[in-house]
């Protein structure tokens, strides 16, 4: 089962946190499941970028985004080559290091 090393946020997880969460979950759902509340206004249909994160370590091991995932990408808040739509990454037997970025492109629009 993959550990995964989530980065502190100031809103979702302060001081940060290690999950467990077998291969087969999508990130999303493992970090719902322990109460780390990503934004997923589409419902984790792959349709918006709320659930934008960074994949600090690991991101070799995880399967290649597809073409609507990386076009979602290019709209995402502070983007970056290791970016992923955490509803598209499919957890495999490796262990992650995630950062959620402070803002969402909701919350750019939000503050301007």
């Amino acid at each position: 089962m993959p550990q995964i090393v989530i980065l502190p946020h100031p809103v979702l997880c302060p001081e940060g946190s290690v999950i467990d969460a077998p291969a087969g979950k999508t990130l999303c759902d493992a970090l719902l499941d322990s109460d780390i509340d990503i934004e997923h206004a589409c419902e984790k249909s792959c349709a918006c970028t709320t659930c934008h994160v960074v994949i600090r370590e690991g991101f070799n091991s995880l399967d290649d985004p597809t073409d609507k995932e990386e076009d979602l990408l290019d709209m995402a808040w502070g983007l970056e080559a290791t970016s992923r739509l955490s509803c598209q990454v499919v957890l495999g037997e490796e262990d992650l290091t995630v950062e959620i970025p402070k803002y969402t492109i909701n919350h750019a629009s939000e503050n301007h």
